[in-house]
């Protein structure tokens, strides 16, 4: 990854060099103390990801992005970082990847980072998509996130990155590999909304993301055990079992699967 650094703080912009310098992920960064500075810097070179303050003089965080949108150029992935919690609905709009609220931890600029990262990637692969006619659908479907208050601080997590959704009374529980967090949403809501994206209901209230099914286990019973990455298991009733076969494409020697 290549960063760049935008932020008037000196001791915000050393904060976040030296969590920087610690990662192997990441090739080379820069830091500019404004945004005319950081327009400039950009002019130059090509950035992946960019940690971008919001209350700087002159030209603002916000102005700055809008401005860089306006180009041509491939637009870096955008954490903002910043002491002032009232833009993060901004922020959404505009498309960042992460909103990190300052006084931060090394651990919360990673997480970021790591989000910011996997975008990154999945749009240099987007980018291989568009010249593949079979698959253009697939590359026009709009970017979907779950905007989630958490510890003073709104998240921005990708349907794609959750294991598992599971109710938690008036909430559901949103699993992560790098943790939990709660929304208060419905489980049916979330069913309705997260089918397109390869969720399945495996009972009244557990919702798993197919792609991350490692194995199946049927029961005497007539329920199935079900393992996703990482180890958790959860329990196929009767009920759900007939989705289980939309896990896969293509199933091979299981005829009458799902049917008993």
């Amino acid at each position: 990854m290549r960063i760049l650094i935008i932020d008037d703080e000196p001791l915000a912009q050393t904060a976040l060099a030296n969590i920087l310098a610690k990662r192997r992920d990441v090739e080379r960064f820069d830091s500019a103390d404004d945004a005319v500075e950081a327009l400039d810097k950009l002019s130059k070179e090509t950035y992946d990801v960019l940690l971008l303050d919001i209350n700087m003089p002159e030209i603002s965080g916000i102005e700055l992005l809008d401005r860089i949108n306006r180009h041509d150029r491939p637009v870096p992935s955008v954490v903002f970082v910043t002491a002032h919690e009232e833009y993060a609905l901004t922020a959404f709009e505009k498309h960042a990847v992460d909103y990190v609220l300052k006084p931060f931890s090394a651990e919360r600029i990673d997480e970021a980072l790591d989000v910011a990262f996997r975008r990154s990637v999945g749009e240099r692969a987007a980018k291989l998509v568009e010249a593949m006619p079979q698959l253009q659908k697939l590359s026009q479907r709009p970017t979907v996130r779950i905007a989630i208050r958490a510890k003073g601080r709104i998240l921005f997590i990708e349907p794609g990155d959750v294991i598992a959704v599971q109710a938690e009374g008036n909430y559901v529980l949103l699993q992560r590999a790098g943790g939990s967090y709660l929304l208060r949403e419905s489980i049916s809501v979330m069913a309705e909304k997260l089918k397109p994206y390869g969720f399945i209901r495996i009972h009244r209230s557990v919702l798993v993301n197919a792609s991350f099914v490692e194995e199946i286990q049927p029961w005497p019973t007539g329920e199935y055990g079900l393992r996703v990455k990482g180890g958790k298991e959860y329990t196929v009733t009767r009920t759900y079992k007939k989705n289980l076969k939309d896990i896969a494409t293509a199933w091979i020697g299981m005829e009458g699967f799902g049917e008993r």
